[in-house]
């Protein structure tokens, strides 16, 4: 069974080990690597360093604010706080007309509703036998017959101006084939 896998010796171990960075195992079963021991920090005591007297006097100008540098923070903290209150007004100004739109809107269905509900209401209460009936036998008039209506091409306007009253008989021409 042995010869089935090959022979293992460290010199072939540790040549694979440095080409690949690791080694092959043979078998089916992984070895534990062994853990590498901690390497103890080396504690080194600490001296406190001299200061020249220049270098203080240098960090101690720089940790201060002079007047100036202190003005310019103020003015800088008073605009920003400026134009965040500016932003929500503007921001509170979108959304009051944004609900105004959406309220407008709102009344402007419930009107369309109001006005389609009474149109259709006035078109339904129209009963058009009762129109016509009344028309024929309240007020004289007729259906028009063949050659009573004369039709013409009217070359300048929409519309016609009556110079003359209808005659009673309410023809004002007839055509020549209703003499037949």
């Amino acid at each position: 069974m042995a010869a089935k896998y090959g022979t293992y010796n460290r010199r072939t171990a540790d040549l694979r080990r440095n080409s690949y960075g690791q080694f092959y195992v043979y078998g089916n079963a992984v070895r534990q690597a062994e853990p590498l021991p901690k390497k103890a920090p080396v504690a080194r005591p600490r001296q406190p360093k001299q200061m020249s007297s220049q270098v203080a006097k240098n960090r101690h100008r720089a940790m201060s604010i002079n007047p100036a540098y202190a003005v310019f923070l103020a003015a800088a903290a008073v605009c920003a706080v400026l134009v965040c209150m500016l932003y929500l007004s503007l921001q509170s100004e979108v959304v009051g007309r944004s609900e105004h739109v959406t309220a407008m809107q709102e009344q402007l269905a419930d009107m369309t509703e109001a006005n389609n509900t009474a149109y259709n209401s006035a078109a339904d209460s129209v009963n058009l036998e009762t129109v016509r009936d009344r028309a024929m036998n309240e007020m004289g008039m007729v259906y028009a017959a063949q050659g009573t209506v004369v039709e013409y091409d009217s070359p300048s306007g929409e519309y016609v101006k009556q110079y003359s009253d209808i005659p009673k008989s309410g023809v004002l021409a007839k055509s020549s084939d209703a003499s037949n």
